[in-house]
């Protein structure tokens, strides 16, 4: 657990990471912020049927990267969870995105990070890695 805080504190500090997916043969990167730390998982979410979950269910390889003061990369599986309760903690933690996604989250897909590998790195060098 202390691994999963410490990578989601600093996915927290940097407030916008970026999720790279692929579509065929071809990378597809964009910006996210919206997070949460659930039971011990980070979840990130994404808007209802757009390109980016279309690219997951094919494919749920992914890597987020962020930077805030040294550079953060994550490899990990994308694993869908749409419980109502992990969409209303999304919620009840940034209620800006009520009016889009709904009382529940019923309008996004929330995904846990699965077999993650996470590298923190201070000017192109590894510093640590952990595993969640």
């Amino acid at each position: 657990m202390e691994s999963v805080q410490k990578v989601y504190d600093f996915l927290e500090s940097a407030k916008t990471f970026y999720l790279a997916t692929a579509e065929g043969d071809q990378p597809r990167v964009r910006p996210y912020g919206a997070m949460l730390l659930y039971e011990g998982r980070i979840y990130i979410m994404a808007f209802g049927q757009t390109n980016a979950t279309r690219q997951i269910a094919r494919n749920p390889k992914a890597e987020i990267c962020a930077f805030h003061g040294q550079t953060l990369r994550i490899e990990c599986l994308l694993a869908e969870d749409n419980r109502p309760e992990v969409g209303k903690a999304l919620v009840d933690k940034m209620p800006s995105l009520k009016a889009a996604l709904g009382d529940n989250g019923e309008n996004g897909v929330m995904y846990y990070l699965k077999d993650a590998t996470a590298t923190f790195y201070k000017v192109m060098e590894p510093v640590e890695t952990v595993r969640f």
